[in-house]
């Protein structure tokens, strides 16, 4: 005579906990990323009606009192053409995105422009340079 076990094992995986905390993980994660600000230094860009999107390598920002930014780092004009070459590292084709105040003179632009030109022609690499603009209302 076989003796039964009274407590049988079944082998089953309840997944529907799993898929409530992974819907509710993705939005929060979708919610916080709305809320996160991707300019450091307030700007008012010019507007433009285009609507290019490049991935960025590298941020200069030349806000209202004519101060460049490599990121979040205050440089003078002798500095930018170091810290843009720093920033970009070694890929070979980055792209170096400005975004100035719409106020600043252009010439504080071009100088961003040359600096990247000469990095370009010192290292024979391809780095592009985008000006960032608003979009108009």
């Amino acid at each position: 005579m076989a003796l039964k076990r009274r407590n049988q094992r079944r082998v089953e995986f309840n997944s529907s906990s799993m898929s409530d905390l992974v819907f509710l993980l993705l939005i929060f994660f979708m919610l916080t990323s709305t809320l996160v600000a991707p300019n450091a230094i307030k700007l008012l860009l010019p507007q433009s009606s285009s609507r290019t999107m490049a991935k960025q390598t590298v941020t200069v920002y030349i806000n209202d009192k004519m101060d460049y930014f490599v990121g979040e780092r205050k440089v003078t004009e002798e500095q930018l053409k170091p810290e843009i070459l720093l920033a970009l590292g070694s890929n070979a084709e980055g792209t170096v995105v400005v975004r100035s105040d719409k106020n600043v003179p252009v010439q504080y632009v071009v100088n961003v422009i040359d600096a990247v030109n000469n990095i370009n022609n010192e290292t024979h690499q391809n780095h592009k340079v985008l000006l960032a603009t608003s979009a108009k209302k």
